[in-house]
């Protein structure tokens, strides 16, 4: 038998490689900027064209390179950062497998320029598919210049998976982020297609915070800092009223290395216990430093999921923080003992209690049965009391709409028996009767259900209803939202908003659909844009579906309004109109039904 085993050529064990390292621009992004950081540049440029697609160029002024380190970057598994096993328990770089130049050179055309401080010449290196093309000598800026061109051209299918430039945009914004985030010591700029969008001068972490993510944020941000044996926490969180409706604006860096920990977040939330509504989520920026080994990086080539070695101390550390913090500027909540000035302006603390008074209020029913009796909710027996006959008020002859304002019409809508509206409870759940059992409704899974069926239709028929604004509203986002507005314009006019580009991150709304209030416009796209960045469902969406959903859960009635009962029976025809009226958009249940078969199995009988 001949042998079927053999070894792949580097440039298809390249291409293997690197479609997990570089999945997109923004991958090739982080790998790029984490080595300049780790070349100690003091300064880090970065070019693109469209939005990376096309280019991706950075410019640094590190340590540059000799030539022979040079022509090694780009072998798979070559670095600097480690020499044997022991190093990779004390990482401090950014990176350290050896995989991201080796893994870009296989999917894109790539022009380097480097060279150290002790040399008169540096050097030039093309390299296309794993190839080395041309390597000669060159005069350049002492530092590394390098160009990442075509990303996947000698992919075609991989390049065809790409998403728009906003979209693909956005997700370089994100990387872009959280490098500067974690090093403010460090000038940064992003500049694409010739428009600058970021110029981010050295500083500390609160003023990178502010210079990326908007001066919005300057008097609400609380310092965390606590220093321990085991660890060293610093950074800020937003005070209550920063918090969002979505999980934006959340950075958690350990050893200056954006990660990503839903443990840790919660941790941070629960610090919050009793400061923030259960819908919304704290800003914050957290910079955690311990023991590289305590810490294990190397588990999956993004580097952004770790494991530390005793997860449950960094957590109570993290929340202990938090806890400090807010506590130390008078944020936890506190126990007023204070009396109100308006109550000591009342007549009965200002005027004497005469004895006149005494003997009218010693001789009220209510004093009597307070004092004598020892109930002031005492219900007296007796014939006049209008109480005696209570269960008379539920008898089948007086259950009509006339009689009992809680109840209403049963509804019939195409030869479908409704449920009968009796109540609301707690706030949220409209309860309604049936022929044999009743039915509970959350009020805003319903709502979302109605409003997504409807603003579908409205998209489909591509005729939205638009109010214009009494004056246009200007709308400033951060680059990255910019960004994504820009992507979702063209589906936001089919909803009813008309919204035009303005210059730098800048827009003018100058209308909005039909529902939305007058003066609520620039806060109802806010909110939109991070529902929809932060969306999440098990089903899959498209984007015009995403966005569709997150208008609807925006406008949707919230749990815990108080409805009328021409409102609740609205929504249950309303509700049972749609198409699919027992869930909402990502499969949550709308209703609940109980049967008399239900209740007495629950009940024991």
């Amino acid at each position: 038998m001949i042998d079927i085993i053999y070894l792949l050529p580097d440039n298809i064990a390249n291409q293997i490689a690197a479609g997990e390292v570089i999945q997109r621009p923004a991958s090739a992004v982080k790998e790029l900027l984490e080595n300049a950081v780790d070349a100690g540049a003091a300064s880090i440029e970065m070019h693109l064209a469209d939005a990376g697609k096309t280019l991706i160029q950075v410019i640094d002024n590190g340590k540059g390179m000799s030539e022979t380190d040079a022509r090694m970057c780009f072998e798979r598994h070559a670095t600097s950062k480690i020499k044997n096993i022991d190093d990779l328990f004390h990482i401090r770089t950014m990176g350290f497998r050896g995989e991201a130049l080796a893994s870009i050179a296989a999917v894109a055309q790539v022009e380097l320029k480097t060279r150290r401080a002790e040399d008169e010449l540096g050097t030039f290196i093309e390299i296309d598919n794993s190839i080395v093309r041309k390597q000669e000598a060159c005069a350049c800026a002492i530092g590394t210049n390098i160009s990442m061109k075509n990303l996947f051209f000698s992919v075609p299918a991989r390049r065809n998976f790409l998403k728009s430039n906003a979209s693909e945009m956005r997700h370089i914004v994100d990387e872009f982020i959280h490098v500067a985030l974690a090093f403010p010591n460090i000038f940064f700029s992003l500049t694409n297609n010739g428009q600058q969008l970021f110029h981010l001068e050295p500083g500390n972490y609160k003023q990178r915070f502010l210079q990326l993510l908007g001066h919005q944020y300057n008097t609400k941000l609380v310092a965390v800092k606590e220093t321990t044996d085991y660890l060293n926490i610093n950074g800020f969180v937003g005070k209550p009223d920063a918090a969002k409706k979505t999980r934006g604006d959340q950075y958690f860096f350990v050893n200056n290395r954006f990660i990503k920990s839903a443990y840790l977040n919660h941790a941070v939330t629960t610090a919050f216990d009793a400061l923030l509504p259960k819908d919304s989520f704290p800003v914050y920026a957290l910079y955690i430093d311990l023991d590289p080994s305590q810490v294990d990086i190397n588990v999956h080539p993004t580097k952004q999921e770790i494991k530390f070695e005793d997860e449950k101390i960094v957590y109570a550390f993290v929340q202990a923080a938090i806890k400090h913090a807010l506590a130390q500027f008078s944020i936890s909540p506190s126990l007023d003992f204070s009396l109100n000035a308006d109550i000591m302006q009342a007549e009965a603390i200002t005027q004497p209690f005469t004895q006149e008074k005494k003997e009218t209020v010693t001789a009220s029913e209510l004093y009597k049965k307070f004092s004598q009796k020892n109930q002031a909710h005492l219900i007296e027996p007796g014939e006049k009391n209008v109480l005696r006959h209570w269960q008379d008020f539920y008898t089948e002859g007086n259950l009509s709409g006339d009689t009992l304002p809680i109840a209403a019409n049963t509804l019939n809508l195409n030869n479908q028996q409704l449920p009968v509206v009796n109540s609301q409870l707690l706030n949220t759940y409209i309860a309604g009767s049936l022929q044999n059992g009743f039915m509970l409704i959350h009020q805003q899974h319903a709502h979302e259900r109605i409003l997504f069926e409807r603003y579908s239709a409205i998209v489909q028929s591509r005729q939205p209803v638009t109010q214009q604004t009494l004056f246009p509203v200007t709308l400033e986002l951060s680059p990255q939202d910019a960004a994504l507005l820009t992507e979702l314009l063209s589906d936001l006019e089919l909803l009813g908003y008309k919204i035009e580009a303005f210059g730098r991150n800048s827009f003018i709304i100058q209308g909005t659909p039909a529902d939305i209030l007058q003066g609520n416009e620039k806060h109802s796209v806010e909110l939109l844009l991070e529902q929809f960045k932060h969306f999440s469902s098990e089903l899959k969406f498209g984007r015009r579906d995403r966005l569709i959903h997150c208008m609807a859960r925006q406008q949707a009635i919230k749990a815990g309004r108080q409805l009328t009962m021409k409102e609740m029976e609205t929504l249950v025809e309303d509700l049972f109109k749609c198409n699919t009226p027992s869930v909402t958009p990502n499969g949550n249940p709308v209703f609940v039904e109980f049967n008399d078969e239900q209740l007495l199995r629950m009940f024991g009988r």
